[in-house]
């Protein structure tokens, strides 16, 4: 069988893998089932697949079966395919996959393997055809086109030379020429021959006709495409056209090598294009033919061309090839000078496809199976078969198993390849059953018995299919009868079981039975004898039949027992009688070589026991002959053609009837052979030829047949024949130095004459004689060669000839067999640890030949070790020996050495095998050196796997990573330092190595872990975003710079921003940096200008410095409401209904954005109040008409504008009247009669008068006649006209009308009265509505007539009028009402009535009156907002306007908010957190403002901070402890500030850390002592309050350890250190006891003395007397020694204090403390009197009053001036949580305890809830004497929406020298004022001096320093001026951003910020643009209730019941007395104060 050579091996190799594999399930005995199948591919993987490396690929292969199949793919070796990771998987469907991949990943034996893919279950395997898997890894390639020279005229083809490594993938596009002209392929239904002179050939090549001259200008170039990657691309050189001009004729040339044979091969796949070409040249031009040989033949025919078949020039073009184009053809170039010719063989290849016929069939065991294997394609080269993936040794298509055996059944595929492709088919053979021979698994045993019982003999048989047993007994079968009972059945498993049953045995039963198990796939018997005891019996024996001459062999069949002899007798004589007879004891007798005449006849067998009993048989013998043939021959000799010949056959001897036939040479005589043969009688046969024929030569055989046997006679037919084989010789192989003989043998007539020849050369062809030398010669055609050596190998020619035909003739190869030699004697192989290895080792020599392995010479025997497995494969140059390692180790590093061994000798090799494996890991792996981006290495070396390093992989990753994402450093295998560049500053890395040779890469090193150096941060924060949140406030949103450009740890950021367009200076802010993850910063502008741009730059900063700013992000803050209103607003009555209003836009600075458009609000006068009734009109110019006014009414109009932010403020109402018009008619007419001749006409006025009335006329005419009408004017005022001269009894009609300027208006209805004698009574007056103002007086009418004269009654809301002081009647019947009350509004009605009718109307009266109080009732309370519902008072008449809401903090000033009438909630917004509030409410008219609702007691919702837990709040490490303060819960009031304290445990006194620690930090506390107990206090604030909390821990050990809890003495460790007492001491005297109770004692004693101090110095200083507050002195005073302690935990001290300060400390610590310098304004009125150097709370008792608080506040806004205060004024008494605003204290910072250089100084905000009010006159610390103190900063980030502003002037119009301190004065609360007209002072009411400052050397630690100031103080010496001691205060200058700092000191502390402002020009402090704006430098503002100023503090201020609370004359006049009078003594007094040096200034108090 032919196969490629690597197929056999690894198939066979996978085969022995799946048997092993497939165990025992292989060949399980299942029955047949119908469903189940062996494996058959749905799709199967095509041959080949080229991928790029950039794209991967993916094969699939899919098989069904039942059960399904296992798919596994396998290399060329058969060896299992496992993943590669990163570039080979076995994916979980089966699909083999390779996925993209880097160029240098590239491995050949991933990458150029043949593949294939198996498919197994346990009815067989099946494997796929070879699957090329070649990977094409992108790299650079050139194509080039070079010159092609060409004989002009002819035709010329320039080819695209491809590079070989990427030829296979590149297809020629088209071609291009020098003027970008494309040339591309004809597509596929594109005609050829139309392509005029240039054709790009199927083949790429660029086909030019006919060159002429002209070509040789131009050049070309080749386009390609890359089939994988689809990249096209330009040849790298142009090709062009060498033209030469022929010098004479010129014969065809090919190529320019002359005339010589030129053959080309061709390939083209069916249904392409295949170009042939014929590279000829000549001159003239040739003409070309082509011509195709008949295969088989030499002949050859011209080439048909059609559509299909196209020549251009002399190529020849085939499109659409087929099959049948394949072939040999033939170019003949012909020109007039000569020709040539070319062969081209061209092989059209067509897909191999592979079907077995049949696809499935089941044979039964012993029948034959036939599979056909039917194949299609072209070429076949080869056919080959396979079982269950095992080679078998098969190569035709049909393959035939004659005897199906069970190892038979199983999956057949048939293969068919050819140097390209393959393709199988499969088909599976089932067994129709299960096939066992039978087994005999049970019999009977040999048995010897008494007759009379019954005997059962038993067989049992097993097989499949299941066998017959039968039984015999003696040989003669047994058949059931009325004794013998022959049974069987088949048992479960398949058994058949048999038994004999003899009933009542006798003695003749006896003798040797058998059992015989029979099927038709073999017999199974056992035979054993059975021994009845009796007399002796012999059974019946039949007639024997024998051949003569044979032997015969038989038993005689006796019975009973026991038997003593048995003897055979022939004619009464005992045998043997001869020596061809024997007899046996056992009764067998033998009689050789059998004669009828001596041997048949009757025998007798007889038998005889000890007591002489016998018994005979007989048994007759025939005897049959066999038939004899008399010799016979042709007598004439060799026969001539055409002869006639007879032979004739006699049979004399054997017995009849004979049957005689003829054969030639073995064949059946026929008679178209020409012979013919007749029958002679009953013994003879003649053979006739009629005329001998070469055919008739040969050996003629008469065949004689009986029933004894055949026999048969041969005699030779010798004609002249030609030579024929007898012996042919073949290949032979002989030993070196043997002697050779080789048989060459012919047979023909005559004999022929045998020579032997040798070859000429290595290659069979020309021969010659053999020269006769003395080892060579030939005897009787045998060749003889002695002692044959190497230069005896060669081909040999043997002749056999006989001048008979043209004779015979072989050719053979002799080789001369050598011993084994192996070509190469020592080799080194490596292999990988783990894999398998192969060693092969192979001998060249004549086989057989033996290997045996040594390893490191020692005997390898693979039964030892499994791991090795040897397998032989037989060369045909000699042997291969393969030693198998399935896994190697690393002991398999040896030297393994096989020696080879045949007949002839032996031969040794060794191979020494290094096993190479991954390195071991590097170790020692030591950081050298490191910065704040490398890192230097260093290692030690490890073992190396057998294998050179080739390089070390340093990993390294981030800390918090994976180790699937790191970053790789490549270092060369011979060095163990490396530096590891590129990383992050302030980074923890983990960095590893691992080794790695060319096996692979070692486990990775131990991580080292290293934390990179800090840098100032590399990047720029992102995502900045500007937005405007309002009109003055701007929200910076951003991200932090990305993480690898932190270089440590942000701490924050400055955000800068200054007014785009400008050059001033950045201001920046300081924002500390968020750490929780993704959030985003954000900061707030504040109080910036409205609708300005503004540019915002931010830098990140670290420890280290800052990093680069950001891109400047510029941004316009939001458009605000236009500030002024609109100017000149004028209006300009038009008509009686229009208005003309126009104006004058506001200021362009004032407008605060775009205005849009402006709003004329308009409603008449008396309507104004209400805004429902307002109308409003929006115009975009500046001037307007209204429309559709009332006539004659005045209307109030104001204007504003408005922008993109709102309405602006409204102009000064304007008020213009329409014109008037003419009125309306009267509303109605009365006419009443008077008398006979009078009747009187009354009306009411028009209801739109629409002007001044001037007059009514009254139009009167009699009825029915035609007189004219009367007229009479009445004046405007008179309502009623009494008409006289009338007639009696006659009608008259009356109408009114009524006129103004304008003119006459409509006239009313008409009324018709007729005069009469009687007059009844009757009220002229109309019902009406009066509406009368409170306290005015009011007049209701009441005209009546009558006659007699009518008695008038009034009732006043049904009730009879009695006058009194306030109502009367007057004499015209009207009732007057003086001074209108409320009580007075009602119904009053008027009767008039006489004798003859009555009459009466009834008036209503609206007294409109301030409003009653409303009612006020609470909605809705939030954290900073109450909801409050309003409801005016039910007995209201007048139309309320609105509300005025008033409410207040518990401790604070009155607040007001407008209320409009329609809200029925308000909410009162901005509020404090969790704070009590009182509310209240008036209500007003146009009369004015009423009564005040109940106070309505109310707070809003929120607690104070609560308590976290300790392990989520404090995380402790070795020197630090982190407080993460977002653990805290803000009770729902946010957080303000927190306060910071810790000490050692051991200690007493506290140190404060920070005391303004913002709550959404981090904050950590440094430089702590390891493994020591510490004490830690947090206060946290927010607006409901404070909490304290403490904790204990400990520092853990250096090395990260925890330490013991402390011992108190008992053992308990508990937290506090207990003093140990020797044992005799009493138990109470433990200092831990004694101490703080003498502590105490002493503290009360002393607070006793301060009292009594105080209460005397109180009296003797403050003449007014009043309650004093001492409490909070002796606390806070109190001398506090170390032993000493205050409990805070006492509520109402805690609530009190709210926090104490360490008696250590100089200063009052926190915000939010009660006792700190601003409570020398709440709790005290005394000034402070002090000559000591430094202030000290504690030395001064009497600091500290307190106020009392009002229970209604006044609603005056009057101010009092108080001058020259220096305290800080707290706005609101009592709230207890703030600190001086604006405050610079000087802190001591935990760090700076060793050094005070480091003291830092902070400065406080402004306070939250408004302003205080300046100090006049003082310039602060840092301005000189003098200096007018316009100290301005911008609005601090903590103010809250500010209260009323109230301007004050000096009363002397200016700053008194008096408010100028001393040169040295340090003033420890200095509230820098804004400017001299906003001040708030106090009034020293008793003329006291206003302000006494204390001496030189005064240094107040609560200065309040400027903003500008803050940051410069804080960082205190590298930063700004060092303190040379805690007490001085170094001068604070202003610093710019570039300004040097002082680079002794490395502070460890960020860097500071830019200043905010830059300008060293402003001497004033103030760059901001709003000069009168209040500064918020101040430290307070009085809040004192509204009005009373000056009165006595004991006095009891009372809410007013005047609607508006305004002072008397009196007041006012005692005020501004009281003022002059202190203006006058301030300066004395401050004088008097400075020289004595001691004493208190008296102050005001107020009532809160």
């Amino acid at each position: 069988m032919n196969m490629p050579n690597e197929r056999p091996k690894w198939l066979m190799l996978y085969a022995a893998v799946a048997l092993i594999a497939c165990g025992s399930q292989c060949f399980a005995a299942n029955p047949p089932d119908a469903d189940q199948k062996g494996p058959v591919f749905l799709k199967e993987p095509t041959n080949r697949i080229d991928f790029s490396n950039s794209t991967g690929a993916e094969i699939e292969c899919k098989a069904s079966g039942n059960p399904m199949p296992e798919i596994i793919w396998i290399r060329s070796d058969g060896t299992a395919v496992g993943d590669v990771p990163g570039l080979r998987q076995i994916s979980s469907d089966g699909k083999l996959v390779f996925p993209p991949f880097r160029a240098e990943d590239y491995r050949q034996e991933v990458h150029a393997q043949v593949y294939a893919c198996l498919a197994r279950n346990q009815f067989g395997s099946i494997i796929s055809r070879d699957v090329h898997v070649r990977a094409v890894v992108h790299q650079f390639y050139q194509t080039r086109v070079i010159d092609e020279f060409v004989l002009r005229g002819n035709s010329a083809t320039l080819k695209c030379l491809v590079p070989s490594f990427v030829a296979d993938f590149i297809d020629v596009e088209g071609w291009i020429d020098e003027e970008g002209v494309e040339i591309r392929r004809p597509l596929p239904d594109d005609s050829i021959g139309n392509h005029g002179k240039y054709l790009v050939l199927p083949s790429g090549e660029l086909h030019i006709r006919e060159v002429g001259p002209e070509d040789g200008y131009k050049s070309y170039q080749c386009r390609t495409k890359h089939r994988l990657t689809g990249e096209t691309r330009l040849s790298a050189t142009k090709g062009r056209l060498v033209i030469t001009e022929p010098v004479g004729s010129v014969s065809p040339q090919l190529n320019g090598n002359g005339n010589q044979e030129h053959i080309t091969l061709t390939r083209v796949p069916k249904m392409g294009s295949v170009t042939l070409m014929c590279p000829a040249q000549a001159y003239p031009v040739p003409f070309f033919r082509w011509y195709k040989f008949i295969e088989g033949t030499t002949r050859k025919q011209a080439v048909v061309l059609n559509d299909r078949v196209k020549q251009v020039s002399g190529t020849l073009i085939i499109k659409d090839a087929v099959v049948e184009d394949s072939g040999k053809y033939l170019c003949v170039v012909n020109n007039s000078v000569g020709g040539e010719s070319v062969e081209t063989v061209l092989t059209v290849t067509a897909p191999l496809s592979a079907k077995i016929d049949p696809p499935t069939q089941t044979v039964d065991f012993g029948r034959p199976a036939v599979f056909t294997c039917q194949y299609t394609g072209n070429p076949i080269k080869t056919v080959s078969w396979m079982k269950d993936g095992k080679v078998i040794g098969h190569s035709e298509p049909v393959l035939r198993i004659e005897s199906v055996k069970k190892e038979d059944k199983g999956m057949y595929q048939c293969f068919v390849r050819n140097d390209q492709e393959s393709a199988e088919a499969s088909a599976e053979l089932k067994l129709g059953g299960r096939f066992d021979p039978p087994v005999i698994r049970q019999a009977f045993q040999e048995e010897t018995m008494e007759p009379g019982p019954s005997v059962f003999l038993k067989c049992v048989a097993g097989g499949n299919p299941t066998p017959e047993i039968s039984w015999e007994l003696d040989g003669k079968k047994i058949a059931n009868n009325d004794r013998y009972q022959v049974g069987q059945y088949v048992t479960v498993n398949g058994d058949v079981v048999s038994y004999l049953n003899i009933t009542s045995v006798h003695a003749n039963d006896g003798g040797l039975y058998k059992c015989i198990a029979k099927s038709k796939v073999g017999v199974a018997e056992h035979s054993a004898k059975l021994n009845v005891y009796g007399l002796p019996y012999i059974r019946q024996m039949e007639k024997k039949a024998i051949v003569a001459g044979e032997t015969l062999i038989v038993t005689c069949p006796v019975a009973g027992y026991p038997i003593d002899s048995i003897v055979w007798e022939r004619d009464n004589r005992a045998l043997p009688i001869n020596r061809k007879q024997k007899v046996f004891p056992n009764g067998t007798l033998i009689i050789e070589n059998v004669e009828r005449n001596s041997d048949q006849a009757t025998y007798t067998c007889v038998a005889k026991n000890q007591e002489g009993y016998s018994a005979r048989g007989s048994l007759e013998v025939q005897v049959m002959v066999l038939p004899r043939i008399i010799p016979f021959d042709f007598e004439e000799g060799p026969a001539q053609v055409g002869q006639y010949l007879t032979l004739h056959c006699s049979v004399p001897g054997g017995d009849l009837p004979l049957d005689i036939d003829w054969t030639l040479d073995g064949q059946q005589i026929s008679e178209d052979l020409g012979i013919t043969t007749s029958r002679v009688g009953r013994r003879g046969s003649v053979l006739t030829i009629e005329a001998v024929e070469a055919r008739h030569a040969g050996n003629f055989t008469c065949h004689a047949r009986n029933l004894a046997g055949h026999q048969q006679y041969t005699t030779p037919l010798n004609a002249y024949v030609p030579p024929r084989w007898i012996l042919e010789p073949t290949d032979k192989a002989f030993a070196q130095g043997s002697d050779a003989k080789v048989e060459c043998k012919a047979d023909g007539f005559p004999k022929p004459q045998v020579t032997w020849k040798k070859a000429v050369g290595d290659t069979p062809g020309e021969y010659k004689d053999l020269k006769k030398s003395d080892n060579i010669r030939v005897e009787e055609g045998t060749l003889h060669v002695d002692n044959i050596q190497k230069t005896n190998e060669g081909y040999y020619l043997c002749e056999a000839i006989n001048g008979i035909g043209s004779g015979l003739s072989a050719v053979i190869m002799i080789s001369v067999q050598a011993p084994p030699e192996f070509t190469e004697k020592l080799r080194n192989q490596t292999a990988r640890r783990g894999e398998p290895a192969v060693l092969q080792c192979e001998a060249k020599g004549e086989k057989p030949i033996g290997i045996l392995w040594n390893m490191n010479n020692m005997r390898l025997d693979p039964k030892n070790d499994n791991r090795y497995t040897i397998r032989e494969e037989i060369l045909s140059t000699g042997v291969m020996s393969s030693l198998s390692i399935k896994r190697t180790e690393r002991s398999d590093s040896a030297l393994f050495t096989c020696v080879a061994t045949n007949a002839f000798g032996s031969d040794d090799a060794s191979i020494n095998m290094i096993v190479q494996e991954v390195p071991e890991m590097p170790y020692a792996l030591k950081v050298l050196d490191k910065s704040g981006r490398s890192v230097q290495l260093s290692w030690a070396q490890p073992y190396d796997g057998n294998s050179p390093l080739d390089r070390y992989i340093i990993e390294f990753k981030r800390s918090r990573a994976s180790w699937s994402e790191i970053d790789r450093v490549i270092v060369p295998g011979h060095t163990t330092e490396a530096q590891v560049q590129k990383l992050s500053p302030a980074t923890t890395y983990n960095i590893r190595i691992v080794a790695e040779n060319a096996i692979g890469t070692s486990q990775s090193s131990e991580a080292v872990t290293i934390i990179t150096a800090e840098e100032a941060p590399s990047g720029k924060p992102q995502n900045i975003k500007v937005e405007p949140v309002n009109q003055t406030t701007m929200r910076v949103t951003w991200k932090p710079p990305p993480r690898t450009e932190w270089n440590g740890e942000i701490l924050g950021y400055y955000v800068g921003y200054k007014l785009s367009n400008t050059n001033s200076s950045y201001v920046f802010e300081t924002i500390n940096f968020i750490t929780e993850e993704g959030k985003e910063h954000n900061l707030e502008l504040q109080n910036l200008r409205v609708y300005t741009q503004y540019s915002v730059v931010i830098q990140a900063f670290n420890k280290i410095g800052a990093g680069p700013l950001s891109e400047e992000e510029k941004q316009f803050t939001a458009e605000g409401t236009p500030s002024q209103p609109p100017s000149d607003t004028a209006c300009t009555t038009l008509t009686s209904q229009t208005i003309r209003v126009g104006w004058v836009s506001p200021p362009l600075e004032s407008a605060n954005g775009v205005i849009k458009t402006y709003k004329v609000v308009y409603a008449p006068s008396d309507e104004w109040y209400d805004e429902t009734k307002r109308h409003y009109k929006k115009t975009a110019s500046s001037d307007t008409v209204l429309h559709g006014l009332k006539k004659y009414t005045n209307y109030t109009m104001q204007v504003l504008a408005t922008t993109a932010g709102g309405d602006g403020v409204r102009s000064v109402p304007i008020h213009c009247q329409t014109e008037p018009d003419v009125p309306e008619a009267p509303t109605d007419v009365k006419a009443l009669v008077m008398g006979n001749a009078a009747i009187l006409v009354s009306w009411r006025p028009p209801a739109q008068p629409n002007g001044i009335i001037t007059q009514y006329t009254v139009y009167s005419k009699a009825e029915g006649a035609e007189t004219e009408t009367k007229t009479q004017k009445v004046p405007h005022y008179q309502m009623s006209f009494e008409a006289t001269e009338l007639e009696k009894n006659k009608p008259y009609e009356f109408w009114v009308t009524a006129s103004t300027t304008i003119g006459e208006g409509q006239q009313s209805k008409s009324i018709v009265a007729m005069p009469s004698d009687q007059v009844p009574a009757k009220i002229a007056s109309f019902d009406d509505t009066f509406t009368a103002t409170f306290k005015e007086d009011a007049k209701m009418p009441c005209l009546a007539v009558g006659a007699p004269q009518p008695e008038i009654t009034w009732k006043i809301k049904g009730v009879e009028f009695s006058a009194n002081d306030r109502m009367r009647v007057l004499p015209d019947g009207s009732l007057l009402i003086k001074s209108v009350n409320r009580q007075d509004a009602g119904d009053y009605s008027c009767h008039a009535e006489n004798s003859i009718a009555k009459d009466s109307i009834t008036h209503k009266l609206i007294v409109l009156a301030p409003p009653q109080s409303p009612h006020v009732t609470l909605s809705a309370t939030t954290t900073d907002a109450l909801t409050v519902k309003l409801k005016p008072h039910e007995g209201d008449t007048a139309p309320l306007h609105g509300y005025t809401l008033h409410y207040k903090p518990e401790f604070g000033e009155w607040e007001t908010s407008e209320v409009s009438v329609d809200s029925q909630k308000h909410n009162i917004e901005s509020l404090l957190c969790g704070s009590r509030y009182q509310v209240y409410a008036t209500g007003f008219n146009n009369i004015g403002a009423g009564e005040a609702s109940d106070i309505l007691n109310t707070r809003t919702k929120g607690q104070k901070p609560k308590l976290p837990e300790k392990p989520r709040f404090i995380e402790v490490s070795s020197n630090s402890v982190s407080l993460h303060f977002k653990a805290w819960k803000d009770g729902g009031c946010p957080m303000s500030h927190f306060v910071v304290e810790s000490k050692k445990r051991d200690q007493i006194e506290w140190n404060q850390i920070s005391n303004n620690v913002k709550p959404d930090n981090n904050y950590v506390v440094l430089d702590l002592e390891p493994a020591t107990w510490y004490n830690l206090r947090i206060t946290a604030h927010n607006s409901a309050g404070f909490t304290v909390a403490e904790y204990d821990f400990a520092t853990l050990t250096v090395t990260g350890g925890t330490i013991a809890p402390l011992d108190d003495g008992t053992g308990h460790g508990n937290v506090h250190t207990r003093i140990r007492l020797p044992a005799w001491m009493p138990e109470w005297l433990d200092l831990n006891f004694m101490v703080p109770l003498i502590a105490t004692v002493v503290v009360v004693a002393v607070g006793i003395c301060v009292v009594c101090v105080a209460l005397s110095r109180r009296r003797a200083d403050d003449m007014r007397g009043g309650q004093k507050d001492v409490y909070y002195d002796v606390v806070y005073n109190q001398t506090m020694g170390p032993g000493a302690t205050l409990d805070k935990r006492r509520p109402d001290l805690r609530d009190e204090l709210g926090y104490i300060a360490p008696p250590n400390r100089k200063l009052p610590p926190v915000p939010g403390s009660n006792y700190n310098t601003c409570d020398r304004i709440k709790r005290g009125r005394g000034g402070l009197r002090s000559n000591h150097s430094t202030w000290d709370p504690r030395r001064n008792p009497n600091l500290y009053e307190e106020l009392k608080a009002p229970p209604v506040p006044m609603h005056g806004n009057h101010y009092g001036h108080a001058h020259g205060n220096a305290e800080c004024h707290y706005r609101h008494p009592g709230m207890e949580d703030e600190i001086c605003p604006y405050a610079t204290f000087h802190l001591l910072g935990f760090r700076e305890e060793m050094d005070p250089t480091k003291a830092m100084n902070f400065q406080t905000f402004p306070h939250q809830n408004g302003h205080a009010g300046p100090v006049p006159g003082h310039a602060g610390t840092m301005l000189p004497p003098g200096h007018p103190g316009h100290v301005h900063s911008r609005s601090g980030s903590q103010s809250m929406p500010r209260a009323n502003r109230y301007q004050r002037k000096n009363s002397q119009g200016g700053q008194s020298s008096i408010y100028t301190p001393a040169p040295e004065y340090d003033d420890p609360a200095n509230c820098a004022e804004e400017d001299q007209y906003r001040r708030y002072t106090r009034v020293n009411s008793q003329g006291g001096s206003l302000y006494s400052g204390p001496g030189p050397e005064y240094d107040d630690p609560a200065n309040c320093a400027p903003e500008e100031d803050q940051y410069g103080s804080q960082y205190g010496g590298p930063y700004g001026q060092p303190y040379d001691h805690y007490g001085s205060r170094g001068s604070m200058g202003r610093r710019s951003i570039g300004s040097a700092r002082n680079p002794g000191n490395g502070s460890p502390e960020p860097p500071p910020p830019p200043p905010r402002n830059h300008d060293m020009s402003n001497s004033s402090f103030n760059d901001s643009k709003e000069s009168n704006e209040i500064s918020e430098a101040e430290c307070d503002r009085d809040h004192g209730p509204r009005g009373n100023y000056g009165e006595d503090s004991n006095e009891a201020v009372k809410r007013s019941p005047q609607p508006k609370d305004q002072r008397t004359t009196e007041e006012m006049r005692k005020l501004i007395e009281s003022r002059r009078q202190l203006n006058e003594t301030g300066p004395k007094q401050l004088q008097l104060q400075q020289t004595n040096g001691a004493g208190f200034t008296a102050y005001d108090t107020m009532a809160v």
